[in-house]
């Protein structure tokens, strides 16, 4: 195939995944609330968003410091431990309760537990996206309904500012991007370009790799890689604002095919921001996915709240304060 097909094949499939990452956060907000899932009491509170980026900041740094001192396998342990348990939250809702053991949903917990169990013995590339896919539509949807639109804008905002300096600044996203691919886990999304890849045979590509010094992977220039590699975050957050956006929306505002205006258009901007990524990373190197992601997802937001009548004050979260 040639290579250009097989890059837009690549991108056709990384929008499929944040397109269900996406649908699947906003048909999961309702069925999480009624189930008691709301993680904060307050959800219009801005101090969660700042609670939540020094978690980040706090396991970025403990995954760095287990990377540098050999501790890998616990760094697996625990991503493959909180995959199955975030997918659990959506296996609870949609698995029959044919068994119930002391209050557990016995199928339920038996599809979480083969999940995490595929992620440990046979992590090729189609287990880590589909268990990707999955977590990151649960991860959505739970913070979706746990912070308000104030908060889901100022922690889409700093996170952008955060990935952009971790890449082009200090370089540490990169130095844990590479070791997380080591891993096989699903906090990367693995993208085939050809039909022969396997995930499990190939050789880890070096993030910070130039065009001019390729590895393995890249060795004909970036359209003849044989995998697209994008963060999972890079799909999890910006649909953060886009199930914010649908479950605090106001009482009778716009909809389009029952989803309020605002997620729809934050759905545009992310996508939007996506094809401009893509492009870039098309062209040989690692980039920030965040500032274009979550600027799209927040500048469609805006539009779409606009439109629908709503307030900019409003629009922003702020008419408790103002």
């Amino acid at each position: 195939m040639d290579s250009r097909w097989r890059a837009l094949a690549g991108c056709t499939l990384i929008g499929f995944i944040f397109l269900f990452v996406q649908v699947g956060a906003l048909a999961l907000v309702e069925p999480f609330e009624t189930a008691g899932y709301q993680a904060v009491e307050d959800p219009s509170d801005p101090t969660n968003s700042v609670v939540y980026v020094g978690a980040i900041l706090v396991a970025t740094a403990g995954m760095l410091l287990a990377f540098r001192y050999d501790a890998d396998q616990l760094i697996r342990g625990v991503i493959v431990f909180s995959s199955a348990w975030l997918s659990l939250y959506i296996f609870r809702l949609v698995a029959p309760p044919l068994l119930v053991v002391v209050g557990f949903n016995v199928v339920a917990l038996a599809l979480a537990t083969l999940l995490g169990v595929a992620l440990l013995v046979y992590p090729e590339w189609y287990v880590i996206d589909t268990a990707g896919a999955v977590m990151g539509a649960a991860a959505a949807g739970l913070f979706g309904i746990s912070f308000g639109i104030l908060p889901a804008l100022l922690l889409l905002s700093v996170l952008a500012v955060y990935d952009a300096i971790s890449v082009y600044g200090t370089e540490h996203m990169l130095t844990l991007a590479s070791g997380v691919m080591d891993l096989r886990v699903p906090v990367v999304l693995v993208i085939p370009l050809s039909l022969s890849y396997s995930f499990l045979d190939a050789t880890t590509p070096d993030p910070t790799a130039e065009d001019d010094e390729p590895t393995d992977e890249m060795d004909q220039g970036p359209l003849e890689r044989d995998a697209l590699f994008i963060g999972l975050g890079d799909a999890i957050i910006p649909a953060i604002l886009v199930a914010s956006a649908a479950f605090f929306a106001p009482a009778g505002v716009r909809t389009v095919v029952g989803v309020p205006l605002p997620a729809v258009t934050a759905m545009v901007g992310t996508f939007l921001g996506l094809a401009v990524l893509l492009l870039l990373v098309l062209k040989g190197r690692a980039h920030a996915g965040l500032p274009l992601l979550n600027g799209g997802s927040i500048a469609g937001y805006l539009v779409g709240a606009l439109v629908a009548g709503i307030g900019l004050v409003e629009a922003l979260g702020l008419g408790p304060y103002v």
